[in-house]
């Protein structure tokens, strides 16, 4: 490679510079820096088969902005050039490559065509990986997104569909692809994307290949792997079902052998509700109950009994008289799963706004640090949720998207394969600490302050005290975040609370006049208030008491956690902000 000073005349874009396609770029940004100084930086380019005349592999923003400057009849010197050896495409290819993805990251189709074009010239895929600091499974990754139609690779480079969608069109055939295609053009059809998707391409639940019990290369079910290579899922779910119930059946023939008393196989999609049970030993004949998820999934739960034998047993041992005394158990003001709703709610809007102050995350951080906590060690907050329709409800959520595309952002910053499900590592896949740690010294504290706060939001603990005292400190408006959908009100049953609610958004009157009415009226008059539907007026961005912050409850019968949890924190920064006795007050009084 030799340096040289080249007229404009004599230069063009090479087919080889990945951004060289389409209209040119915008480069304002560049055009004062150049008329006062010039091009600073040199071109990289290569000889053209023309007599003194060279393409232009990196640097085409540069060459633009001179363009412009002279047929605005400014005065043009000769530009700066890096010239490379003649006719090595590979080096070119890589050149433009390296540059631009240490200016701006490219989108992946991008990435696609000119790792394509580097497969071609012989450099294999560990060589790109090295080249460009990616993973091979990232390099692997990209290159499968060949097997997408192209209109799809199309629409993805447009942003007109998102990576999540892209994912699950790597699970289907190619007539399947067309299918949705067909139904993206179709303004009157419904077409599915993200997680919706999945279940279009597979008629229902998609279940995946790490789920099952027994051996998969045994079973030879047929199974569908995304290009990506990341997720296997079973291509007949009868076939699975048949397979998986023997698996369980199988366990449990062993769980009665090594002395369990029974073993009890919940109903398919039926969730083990731990306050509804106790711990009991084997020999106090504790069971073991076989929790079975339409995902596939199953949990074996070892050493319980129901919470009445529990009290039968702690009343002094089995007789009906135990349970007589034992007072009626008051039923809590929302359910478990309308808890966990309330909670992935809040902790997705905390987590939004945190997002945004690295310095409050840096200190939330530190106080896990010194203090310990749930999830330091350090784990990813699942988010785990008790219904489908919750997840899903979650997952779509404003709050959750803004999250995502800041965590997206993070994740190309540190060079890092933009699908991954978190930045923070899991177990047994945890990035190495070195080359990160150079990465992140070689970032500006604003920036490091960024990935900070994803951190930390991804560790952070839904329904944990931690969310309640972040979103308390960042004034979190859950109105900017949440509304009510239909997961919210599947979950809403209690008459109660329900005529307390009326009364926020319609007003006393209305729910003095519906007093008598069932839940399902109740829920109709909230939904049109909220939607100003049915001749109702609409009512202002509302947010049931329990997801505000501070929270507070429609009833005194309690159970709701984030109220729960936002009483001891006012009980505890009670007892700090107190005032210390005065050391005359403690002296003993004379006798």
């Amino acid at each position: 490679m030799k340096l040289d000073f080249i007229d404009l005349g004599n230069l063009s874009i090479a087919a080889a510079n990945m951004r060289g396609k389409g209209k040119d770029p915008d480069v304002a940004d560049l055009m004062p820096s150049i008329r006062a100084r010039g091009v600073l930086v040199p071109l990289l380019v290569r000889p053209n088969c023309s007599e003194g005349h060279y393409e232009i592999v990196a640097g085409r923003r540069r060459f633009t902005a001179v363009g412009a400057i002279a047929r605005e009849g400014g005065a043009v010197k000769p530009i700066p050039c890096a010239i490379l050896d003649e006719g090595d495409d590979a080096d070119a290819l890589e050149a433009s490559m390296l540059e631009n993805l240490a200016r701006v990251q490219p989108d992946e189709v991008s990435q696609w065509e000119a790792f394509v074009a580097l497969v071609k010239a012989r450099r294999s895929v560990e060589e790109v990986a090295d080249s460009f600091g990616f993973e091979p499974r990232a390099v692997k990754r990209i290159l499968a997104l060949g097997n997408l139609l192209p209109r799809i690779r199309t629409l993805y480079r447009g942003g007109e569909i998102d990576a999540g969608t892209v994912r699950h069109l790597t699970l289907a055939s190619k007539s399947q692809q067309k299918a949705w295609l067909a139904l993206f053009d179709d303004e009157g059809s419904y077409c599915p994307t993200g997680h919706q998707l999945k279940a279009w391409l597979f008629g229902g639940t998609a279940i995946a290949v790490k789920h099952a019990l027994f051996d998969t290369e045994e079973a030879k079910l047929a199974t569908v792997s995304d290009l990506f290579g990341e997720d296997s899922f079973f291509a007949d779910g009868d076939a699975f079902w048949s397979a998986q119930v023997a698996a369980i059946e199988a366990r449990k023939a062993d769980y009665l052998e090594a002395g369990w008393s029974d073993v009890v196989i919940m109903a398919r999609g039926d969730w083990f509700r731990s306050w509804d049970y106790a711990h009991a030993g084997k020999r106090k004949g504790g069971r073991i109950y076989v929790e079975v998820r339409e995902s596939g999934e199953v949990a074996f739960h070892e050493g319980f009994v129901t919470t009445k034998e529990a009290k039968r047993l702690s009343s002094g041992g089995g007789s009906e008289d135990g349970d007589a005394v034992m007072a009626k158990p008051v039923h809590p003001e929302v359910s478990g799963p309308l808890n966990a709703y309330i909670d992935l709610h809040r902790h997705a809007a905390v987590r939004a706004d945190l997002a945004g102050h690295g310095g409050v995350a840096l200190r939330a951080m530190l106080a896990h640090v010194i203090a310990g906590a749930d999830l330091w060690r350090v784990d990813v907050e699942g988010q785990r949720a008790p219904k489908e329709d919750i997840a899903e409800s979650v997952e779509t959520s404003s709050a959750e998207t803004t999250f995502d595309l800041k965590r997206r952002a993070v994740l190309a910053v540190l060079a890092c394969d933009e699908e991954s499900l978190t930045v923070t590592g899991r177990p047994l896949n945890r990035p190495p600490f070195a080359p990160l740690f150079a990465r992140l010294l070689d970032l500006p504290d604003p920036v490091v302050l960024e990935i900070v706060a994803i951190v930390m939001g991804e560790t952070l603990q839904a329904g944990s005290e931690a969310v309640e005292m972040i979103g308390l400190h960042l004034g979190t408006d859950m109105r900017q975040h949440w509304s009510a959908d239909a997961a919210f009100f599947d979950q809403l049953r209690d008459r109660e609370v329900l005529l307390a609610i009326v009364g926020e958004v319609a007003g006393p009157e209305v729910a003095a006049a519906n007093a008598g009415e069932k839940g399902k009226a109740l829920k109709a008059i909230v939904s049109d208030c909220l939607e100003g539907a049915n001749g109702r007026a609409k009512a202002e961005p509302w947010i049931p008491q329990w997801m505000a912050f501070p929270p507070s409850a429609y009833t005194a019968r309690g159970g709701v956690g984030s109220v729960a949890s936002a009483a001891r924190i006012a009980h505890e920064l009670a007892i700090r902000a107190a005032p210390e006795p005065d050391a005359e007050d403690e002296r003993p009084l004379a006798a």
